[in-house]
C-alpha cells in the first residue's frame, strides 16, 4: 500500500540534514525525573481535551481464538493490544498514563531515530482505570486504527477529545505493523511481522475488535488476562451508535470495515490512501452511510484511489484539506514533533518538511473541532454548522464537497 510510514517520515528529517543537531541530544542527567502532570519542565506535552469530563482509560489484552497469529513464538491466536478512553468520574489522584509505555517508546525512537530520552514521553488526560462518569445516556462508540508501522497512541490528541465530550473511544495496536508492548512486558515492533499488513488486514482486526466491545456491554471481560475493568464500563457503552477512524493506512481500513460490518454507522479517513490491499487497488463497493475524508497527500482531486472511492460513497460525504498540511499533519505528529525538534535543535525547514507549514496550535485545533463535529452529528444527531461549510473559525480549511 502507498504511504509513509512512521520511520520514513521521521527519517526523512535525517536525510534533509538533521543527523548533526540529532546527534547532539539531551543528557540524560539533564533530564527531569518523571512526575504525574503532563507539564513537568522538558517533558513532551499535549493539549488539554476540551469537554465538560475527565478522561479515564483501560487497556485490554485481546485474543481471537478464530485466526492463527502471524507472528512467532506468540500466542497461537491473533493477538492484538487495545485502549478503551471514556468520560470518568472520580479520577483524582489516579495515575495519568504515559502516551507510550517506556519499553514501547524505547523501540519506537530506536526506530525513528530520534535520539530522545524516553523519560520526556508525554503524559496523556487519561486517569488509568477511573471510573465511568454516566450521563444519562449511553456512550456512543468510536474505534481508532492506526496507520502503517505506527501504534494506538498516534491520534491521542483526537482520542482524549472525544473522551472528555462523552465518548467511549477503543485505539488498536495492529500487532506486526506496529509498536506495542504485552502484559508480561514483550514489546512488538513492525520487524516481528513475518510479511506485509493490509488495510484489508487491519479490517480483519477491526470486526474483532467490534465483537469485543459488545461483549464488554454485555457484561462480560474479553481481557485475555480478565484484569479488573473501570467501575461501570460495559453498562456505559451504546452499541446501537459506533462510529470509527483511522490514519493513513488506518483510515482505508475503516472504510474497508464500513463495507463489511453495519455496525459502524459513520467513518472518517485521515489522509487514507484508499488502496485496500494486495490484489485489490482501489475500493469499488458502495458505501451508504457517513463518510468524511480529511486529506493532505492524499486527496481526491489528485489521487485516483481516492477519486474512485469516492465516487462509490452513497450516503453523506465530505472531504476537507487544511491549508499547509502533510499526510502527518493529522495527529500527534502536529505537536510532538515540532517540540522534539527543537530540543534537538532542527531548524524550522526541516520541521516543516515533517508536518507541514500550518501552524502547530491551528492544526490542534482542527484536530479537536472537526472529528468531534462529525460524529456528534452522525452519532448523537447534533447540529454541526462547522460541517456545513467553510467557517471564520477555522479559514485554513477548505471544504471540497
Amino acid at each position: 500500500m502507498t504511504g509513509m510510514t512512521r520511520r520514513r517520515l521521521l527519517g526523512t528529517a535525517l536525510a534533509l540534514g538533521a543527523a548533526a543537531p540529532l546527534a547532539t541530544a539531551l543528557p540524560a542527567t539533564a533530564l527531569p525525573a518523571r512526575a504525574d502532570t503532563p507539564s513537568s519542565p522538558g517533558r513532551l506535552t499535549l493539549p488539554a481535551p476540551t469537554g465538560p469530563f475527565p478522561v479515564g482509560t483501560v487497556a485490554l489484552h485481546l485474543v481471537d481464538p478464530n485466526r492463527p497469529n502471524p507472528i512467532a513464538g506468540m500466542n497461537p491466536h491473533r493477538e492484538l493490544m487495545a485502549s478503551v478512553w471514556y468520560p470518568a468520574r472520580a479520577a483524582h489522584g489516579l495515575p495519568l498514563a504515559p502516551w507510550l509505555p517506556d519499553g514501547t517508546m524505547r523501540a519506537f525512537l530506536t526506530d525513528t531515530g530520534f535520539p530522545l530520552d524516553p523519560a520526556l514521553v508525554p503524559l496523556t488526560a487519561g486517569r488509568i482505570g477511573a471510573p465511568v462518569h454516566r450521563t444519562g445516556h449511553g456512550l456512543p462508540v468510536v474505534v481508532y486504527s492506526h496507520g502503517s508501522g505506527s501504534h494506538r497512541a498516534d491520534h491521542t490528541v483526537m482520542v482524549q477529545e472525544l473522551a472528555s465530550h462523552g465518548y467511549a473511544v477503543v485505539t488498536v495496536d495492529h500487532l506486526g505493523n506496529c509498536f506495542s508492548e504485552l502484559p508480561d512486558g514483550r514489546v512488538i515492533t513492525p520487524a516481528d511481522s513475518p510479511g506485509p499488513m493490509y488495510a484489508l488486514d487491519y479490517s480483519v482486526d477491526l470486526r474483532f475488535v467490534l465483537d469485543c466491545v459488545e461483549q464488554l456491554a454485555a457484561g462480560r471481560n474479553p481481557d485475555a488476562e480478565r484484569r479488573p475493568l473501570p467501575d461501570g464500563l460495559g453498562a456505559a457503552l451504546d452499541t446501537s451508535r459506533i462510529g470509527m477512524f483511522g490514519w493513513s493506512k488506518g483510515g482505508t481500513a475503516t472504510a474497508c470495515t464500513m463495507l463489511a460490518d453495519r455496525r459502524v454507522r459513520a467513518g472518517l479517513a485521515l489522509d487514507g490512501p484508499m488502496q485496500p490491499g494486495f490484489g485489490h487497488p482501489s475500493i469499488t463497493a458502495d458505501l451508504d452511510r457517513p463518510f468524511m475524508m480529511m486529506t493532505a497527500d492524499f486527496p481526491r482531486a489528485t489521487d485516483p484511489y481516492v477519486a474512485e472511492f469516492w465516487s462509490h460513497l452513497r450516503g453523506s460525504r465530505l472531504e476537507l484539506r487544511a491549508a499547509g498540511a502533510v499526510h502527518s499533519s493529522y495527529g500527534d505528529n502536529m505537536t510532538l514533533i515540532p517540540q522534539a525538534g527543537r530540543m534537538l535543535g532542527l531548524t524550522e525547514e526541516q520541521i516543516h518538511r515533517m508536518v507541514g507549514t500550518i501552524d502547530p496550535a491551528r492544526a490542534l485545533l482542527i484536530q479537536q473541532a472537526y472529528p468531534l463535529a462529525f460524529f456528534d452529528l452522525h452519532l448523537r444527531h447534533r447540529a454541526a454548522p462547522l460541517l456545513d461549510g467553510p467557517s471564520p473559525r477555522f479559514p485554513e480549511v477548505a471544504y471540497l464537497p
